[in-house]
């Protein structure tokens, strides 16, 4: 997975606001079916979903490889750490991955990825998260878009080729003296089919629900459980 420290800096001119608040009330009231103690939120950004589940005094815990977004966290007084999910060494009863973190896993590397998860899970444990279709990345993700605020101005240019949208973030900030600092980075995220997850060995699907967020079926809901 990637550095996204400048992918960070500019989240809040995405326009991912709502989207994201939709996210997270659905995953809440998913895991209220589930006797859940123990949560880890795996690439937890700022913390805003680990806040939620603390109101429902589960005890939450993060991670994230943006040191940027841990910085945020932690500020609000949440427990998150900058690492991977293969350094977490210990288990909980559900680790949840909210706005396609999974995508960002080269094809290559997700079973060691889904390892890791496993390991960090008790028995029966569940992992949920969530996916762009090829619906999503070929129809909505694909694009330009430009935004600007105060001082800085955001360019995106997205491509889908070969079973990956590469995203390049072009940000531009304005110093006090008028002159500018240019900031770019792009970042790769590949698809991955739901018989993927499926033809998994140590886990189970026991949910799957395709979700509306920007167009119809643009993202899959997923649930496995430890088997």
């Amino acid at each position: 997975m990637e550095n996204l420290d400048l992918y960070s800096k500019v989240e809040h001119l995405l326009g991912i606001k709502e989207s994201t608040a939709y996210l997270h009330t659905l995953y809440t009231e998913l895991l209220y079916n589930y006797d859940i103690k123990t949560l880890l939120d795996l690439g937890c950004g700022r913390g805003e979903l680990m806040q939620t589940f603390a109101k429902f005094d589960i005890e939450c815990e993060g991670i994230d490889l943006s040191a940027l977004m841990v910085q945020k966290a932690r500020a609000n007084g949440l427990k998150v750490e900058h690492k991977s999910i293969c350094e977490v060494d210990k288990q909980y009863d559900a680790i949840v991955s909210v706005f396609d973190v999974l995508n960002f896993v080269h094809p290559d590397e997700l079973h060691d990825f889904l390892d890791c998860v496993h390991a960090s899970l008790k028995e029966e444990g569940i992992f949920v998260f969530d996916v762009n279709t090829l619906h999503g990345f070929r129809n909505v993700a694909e694009g330009t878009m430009m935004a600007e605020e105060d001082n800085l101005f955001l360019c995106v240019d997205a491509l889908y080729n070969d079973n990956k949208l590469d995203t390049k973030f072009t940000l531009f900030s304005q110093a006090e003296d008028g002159s500018y600092m240019k900031e770019q980075e792009t970042i790769t995220q590949y698809f991955h089919s739901l018989q993927v997850f499926k033809k998994l060995k140590n886990f189970k699907v026991v949910q799957s629900a395709y979700l509306n967020l920007y167009d119809k079926k643009d993202k899959a809901l997923i649930v496995l459980i430890k088997a």
